[in-house]
């Protein structure tokens, strides 16, 4: 599906339909416009970091700790004006440990918000974690948007509380289009999302 880059106008939000990304204005609760509250939520491992499952140690441990291709150029690109949030379901790290893998490749910085299992108790796929975050950061479902390579996990589970999501699979061709989700094959591919310049 071809998707015609907008660029990002002030007061508005993301949301994702049939028609593919599109832009939305944010209302405050008086219905007046001009409050916004953009979130794009970004997946932790072979989304944002190379994860290696075999390594059963906090990742900022690990003797090399690499990128997803794009992902400095990407974050810098975004960071302001989104809010950057990460979901992870990795269970061996705590918000801290998680920064300072973070650090080790230049993208703390980048990241206004870490939701994992040791400050959330809660995991992927569970809708339960999808909702905590939502009432954490006082969100809409139609003001986030989730970025992660598991699709079940990631995206379909953020689906059924409301989140639109985009499947990065950079394993291969396929293409997964449906009325809350669309693909990606490189995090690079979100700047056109995002009409970033």
């Amino acid at each position: 599906m071809a998707t015609k880059a907008i660029r990002y106008p002030k007061n508005t939000i993301l949301d994702i339909n049939e028609h593919g990304l599109r832009y939305l204005e944010k209302r405050g609760q008086d219905g007046a416009a001009g409050m916004q509250h953009p979130f794009v939520m970004f997946d932790w491992g072979d989304t944002i970091m190379k994860d290696q499952p075999t390594l059963k140690t906090p990742m900022y441990q690990w003797p090399v700790i690499e990128t997803i291709e794009y992902a400095e150029e990407v974050l810098r690109a975004i960071h302001n004006p989104w809010t950057i949030i990460m979901a992870t379901g990795a269970a061996q790290s705590n918000e801290a440990e998680i920064r300072l893998a973070l650090h080790r490749v230049n993208l703390n910085e980048y990241f206004d918000r870490i939701f994992c299992f040791k400050n959330t108790g809660l995991q992927k796929p569970s809708e339960d974690f999808y909702r905590y975050i939502l009432d954490n950061l006082k969100a809409e479902p139609s003001d986030v948007l989730m970025i992660g390579d598991n699709f079940e996990n990631d995206i379909l589970a953020a689906n059924r509380v409301g989140i639109s999501g985009i499947w990065l699979n950079q394993k291969n061709a396929e293409d997964r289009i449906g009325k809350q989700y669309q693909t990606i094959h490189s995090l690079r591919e979100l700047l056109g999302l995002l009409a970033v310049a």
